[in-house]
């Protein structure tokens, strides 16, 4: 039974940060990509960051400088360390797992990953 939880999110005032935790559990995927979304209020999911490995990581342009992923040694806990919060990241964050033939272009794309955690929510205050 695979199973991912996400934790850490809460209220924030801009310039703020968060650390947010992603327990994935019922299966190995330390090897596979474990990526980052987040939805926005009335607009569609987009993607975060991305690790692979522990080591191959990708951010998006939107949060490059700001945001960091990195995976505990057991690789079955991934975290995104948010800094410097802005009021337009306010969003319900998501973690998922497990992506077919993994690759940096398969891994950016949501609809490849099979496993989702039920979200938790980052508001940041002006």
């Amino acid at each position: 039974q695979v199973k991912l939880v996400e934790s850490g999110g809460g209220p924030v005032q801009a310039g703020g940060s968060l650390r947010l935790s992603c327990t994935v559990s019922g299966g190995s995927y330390g090897s596979n990509c474990i990526g980052w979304f987040r939805q926005p209020p009335g607009k569609e999911r987009e993607g975060v960051a991305r690790i692979r490995d522990g080591d191959l990581k990708w951010e998006a342009e939107s949060v490059t400088g700001r945001f960091t992923t990195s995976q505990d040694n057991d690789k079955n806990i991934v975290y995104l360390q948010m800094n410097n919060l802005k009021p337009e990241d306010s969003a319900l964050y998501y973690c998922a797992a497990d992506v077919d033939s993994p690759s940096y272009e398969r891994c950016n794309e949501w609809r490849n990953y099979k496993y989702w955690g039920q979200g938790t929510q980052v508001t940041v205050s002006s």
